[in-house]
């Protein structure tokens, strides 16, 4: 298969989500961790690349965004409840 370098980012990026998908099905990740929401974040990074340098489709360049950004925000949210955990420990 030949094609372009944003093509191969996309497809990583929508293996990289339904990896992330199948393992919290499969209760080898946890939907709160920080694994589970990087491999989401940088899954949607992949696709709005390809989005982006590619054929623009604005519908699923608007999903990865709302992807990335409930991503960050889980991390976020993740962080801080370590963060708590370890001063009350």
């Amino acid at each position: 298969m030949n094609l372009p370098w944003h093509e191969w980012t996309g497809l990583f990026g929508v293996l990289l989500v339904l990896l992330a998908y199948l393992l919290l099905q499969a209760h080898k990740l946890h939907g709160n961790g920080p694994i589970y929401q990087t491999m989401n974040a940088l899954g949607a990074i992949g696709v709005m690349v390809s989005l982006l340098v590619g054929s623009f489709n604005l519908s699923a360049f608007v999903m990865e965004l709302a992807w990335l950004l409930i991503s960050i925000y889980g991390m976020a949210v993740g962080l801080r409840r370590r963060r708590a955990a370890r001063e009350l420990s």
